[in-house]
């Protein structure tokens, strides 16, 4: 019997195959649906012409983190009392939950009530 059998400590967990996430669709939708998807993330928020405005990453009332609305740069943001910035959807929802990108996916897929799909990263 090989070692790895004989101590427990030594076997590797069966490999779990996770739903893979299509983050140009979770995106493309996330856009269509911008001022919901705001509205809930960054709920002290506010639109100011081609922007939504709020506080922080926190999402408090404020106009130090802004995200473009629409047009060629819709849902890039950037939070300019700390720097952080991000081009999409996605990375805004992560930066929130203070996590890596695909658990941003994750969360804003849930969020669109978009079930995960094969074929994305």
């Amino acid at each position: 019997m090989p070692l790895a059998e004989r101590h427990p400590i030594m076997r590797r967990p069966p490999l779990r195959r996770l739903p893979l996430l299509d983050f140009e669709v979770i995106n493309r939708e996330a856009l269509h649906r911008l001022p919901e998807v705001l509205a809930r993330l960054l709920p002290g928020g506010r639109m100011i012409g081609p922007e939504w405005h709020a506080g922080s990453l926190r999402g408090e009332p404020g106009d130090s983190l802004r995200v473009r609305m629409r047009g060629e740069r819709a849902g890039r943001w950037a939070d300019f009392a700390t720097g952080e910035k991000g081009g999409d959807p996605i990375s805004l929802a992560a930066a929130i939950a203070g996590t890596r990108q695909v658990e941003g996916a994750r969360r804003l897929a849930r969020m669109l009530g978009l079930e995960p799909m094969g074929g994305g990263r």
